[in-house]
């Protein structure tokens, strides 16, 4: 099949490979998912050994992990310079180079807004997934950066062009873990509200973090006048103190390679108590 080519998996590397020099000054998001990520993980009671960290800046997932018994963890990155630096490999979700059955557990963090073919890398994490392994996912999702769409809009005038990546919303990422085969599949969102004193500070964040648009057919750059057009826009949405919050929507999705030893939804039709009499109180009833 043929999957739509929305983005341009060489200008999606080498963004990533600019920000390596000065990302940890534009590490909040990443630092706020890989943190979800690992209290996530510390909620579920059984081991790992074998793991696979997908969304490697730095090393702090895979330093954590080491440090906390987890075994051998793999590093793995969409970037080459951020994969040589955490001893990994460049890859791409939508066809990762592992054997079936290779990893107990993947984390994979960051990374799958920008995948062009998201279902096939949900896929491909459960495939090299061996039974009961568990994959925990973390990205930006829909409803992120209002503020500077409607910016980008109020620049492009009559004509908008699309300037900003296409996102899915949780619940689509429900629907995609599903569809991907995995077990007890699990989404859930959280919202991150940053403060900035101008549009400039948003757009350095974003390239800090490796995080500027990379579509296959990217718009036309800004002129200067609407670049100008865009921060005023921005400016408008200022508090009292002259700041504008912006908004980042973190997806969080969890699955579980399926196994035989996993428990298993009841028959339906096969409860021996009502929803009805399980909710009803069992004291005294009230008299009239």
């Amino acid at each position: 099949m043929n999957v739509p080519r929305i983005f341009d998996p060489a200008l999606r590397a080498s963004r990533r490979d600019r920000a390596a020099a000065t990302f940890q000054r534009h590490d909040f998001l990443y630092a706020a998912m890989a943190e979800e990520l690992l209290e996530r993980l510390g909620d579920v009671s059984r081991s790992f050994s074998r793991v696979l960290v997908i969304g490697c800046p730095d090393t702090r997932l895979r330093d954590y992990l080491s440090a906390t018994g987890y075994g051998q963890v793999t590093c793995a990155d969409p970037g080459a310079l951020w994969a040589a630096r955490a001893q990994g490999e460049q890859v791409s979700e939508d066809a990762l180079p592992y054997e079936g059955g290779a990893f107990d557990l993947i984390l994979c963090c960051g990374t799958l807004d920008t995948v062009n073919d998201l279902p096939g890398a949900l896929i491909a994490m459960n495939r090299v997934l061996e039974p009961d392994g568990l994959l925990l996912v973390s990205f930006v999702g829909a409803g992120s950066l209002p503020r500077l769409r409607a910016a980008l809009m109020a620049a492009d005038g009559d004509r908008p062009a699309q300037r900003l990546h296409p996102q899915v919303d949780v619940r689509a990422l429900g629907d995609l873990l599903a569809r991907a085969g995995f077990a007890m599949p699990v989404a859930d969102q959280q919202t991150l509200n940053v403060r900035y004193g101008s549009l400039f500070g948003l757009l350095g964040d974003l390239r800090g973090m490796g995080a500027a648009q990379c579509l296959a057919s990217p718009p036309p750059p800004l002129t200067r006048a609407a670049l100008v057009r865009a921060a005023d826009h921005f400016a408008q949405e200022a508090e009292p103190d002259g700041r504008v919050t912006e908004k980042f929507v973190i997806l969080h999705g969890s699955g579980w390679h399926p196994s035989a030893t996993q428990p298993k939804p009841a028959r339906r039709g096969s409860a021996t108590v009502s929803l009805a009499d399980a909710l009803r109180p069992s004291g005294p009833k009230p008299t009239g």
